[in-house]
């Protein structure tokens, strides 16, 4: 069904685009009748025309921010070149007032409000133009009522800036509301599955467990050997508890008792774990955390969140680079940031974090970030990325300070 709408939409555009071009040459036909050797201004014309045509029909396949950018310069200059080379027409005047709404259709406001201001500073030049140098011999029609002229101007500027803005705000919005809605449907799904195995993983981890509570307390086993099982079985606790973290999926446990956490004990540990394996590709950890940072969590899962964040940067960065964890007091909140030196990623992959089985890793699943960022959102947290390519990544976590709740 996407791929029917995608089609019409291509179609609809194409036919679009044909009549645009029609009238366009239609016009420069028209302008031809008035030359009976063609000047400089109308071979302007023809150029513009003719680019902007080449330039319309090959934007389905160029849609990116700089060739949108070109096109709304070469429409501005096709539209100011009908103005000057012929001031009789009155209703070239009004293609200028509504230049800025061409970049509307490309949903870009960094494009209209470029678009918006460029366009006012030419209509401030064309109109000290027509004051102090034609003074109404080109264009009668505007100078006879300059004020009047001049306040249409204003109002079908502001007029174009409000349809935008309330335009894209509302789409914005409903765009937010679907993916918010798409996202409810994969965790939804995700939780539903991953209740399946979860449950199917936790019963061999009991009767594991259960042995290795009988052996230790066989009197028979030396007190070495009592000491592996303690931190076996203080491993499979830890398993289980993913385990019931990957069951808050399907459903989550929101009444869970909270206990105030020291942000910088937890990043120590949880460092001081993790940097032998970052050893293993020359990869060091660098810590910087204030004193007396403190958050409402459950420590567990807090130690789930910092350890998934730091091994996936640790995993992107490059060999022989840095990682580094900051954390530190803002305002009442409690920030941390975890920073690589890694290859980095792209607006759309960055956006796509989170979602259930969606990884950058080769074997990954995504589920250990999809985590990650449901225990933020559990705790009434925010996380954010900033990443580009080729410069690495950035994790920023913030909690409200316990100290402050």
């Amino acid at each position: 069904m996407k791929e029917f709408y995608n089609h019409v939409n291509l179609k609809l555009y194409y036919i679009s685009t044909l009549i645009i071009i029609a009238l366009m040459v239609s016009g420069l036909i028209i302008g031809g009748t008035h030359y009976n050797v063609p000047e400089l201004g109308y071979i302007l014309h023809f150029v513009l025309v003719t680019v902007l045509s080449v330039l319309l029909l090959i934007y389905p396949e160029r849609e990116t921010r700089v060739f949108r950018m070109i096109i709304i310069l070469l429409g501005s200059a096709y539209f100011y070149t009908l103005f000057f080379l012929y001031p009789e027409i009155w209703s070239t005047y009004i293609f200028l007032c509504f230049i800025p709404a061409s970049s509307i259709v490309f949903f870009d406001s960094k494009l209209f409000y470029f678009s918006f201001l460029f366009n006012g500073l030419l209509l401030i030049l064309t109109f000290s133009y027509i004051i102090f140098i034609d003074q109404g011999s080109l264009y009668p029609y505007l100078h006879k009522d300059l004020l009047s002229n001049i306040i249409n101007l204003i109002a079908s500027q502001v007029t174009l800036f409000l349809i935008f803005y309330i335009s894209f705000n509302r789409i914005k919005k409903q765009q937010l509301y679907y993916e918010q809605l798409q996202q409810a449907e994969r965790i939804k799904m995700t939780g539903q599955l991953t209740a399946a195995v979860a449950h199917e993983i936790r019963n061999p981890l009991t009767v594991v467990k259960g042995f290795l509570q009988f052996y230790k307390e066989d009197i028979s086993i030396n007190n070495s050997t009592k000491n592996n099982f303690t931190l076996m079985i203080d491993e499979l606790n830890t398993a289980e508890h993913v385990i019931s973290q990957f069951l808050t999926l399907a459903k989550p446990d929101r009444d869970q008792k909270l206990e105030k956490v020291d942000v910088k004990d937890v990043l120590q540990s949880v460092t001081g774990l993790l940097n032998s394996y970052g050893m293993l590709n020359d990869n060091r950890i660098v810590i910087n955390v204030e004193e007396d940072c403190y958050i409402a969590v459950n420590k567990i899962e807090f130690k789930q969140l910092v350890i998934n964040l730091i091994k996936n940067a640790i995993e992107a960065s490059n060999v022989g680079k840095s990682v580094s964890v900051i954390a530190n007091r803002i305002e009442g909140f409690i920030e941390i940031k975890i920073i690589d030196e890694g290859s980095g990623m792209s607006e759309a992959e960055v956006k796509s974090l989170g979602t259930p089985f969606y990884s950058l890793k080769s074997k990954g699943t995504g589920l250990g970030l999809m985590i990650c960022f449901n225990i933020v959102e559990k705790y009434d947290g925010k996380i954010q990325y900033n990443s580009a390519k080729g410069k690495g990544t950035t994790v920023t976590i913030r909690f409200s300070a316990a100290n402050d709740q």
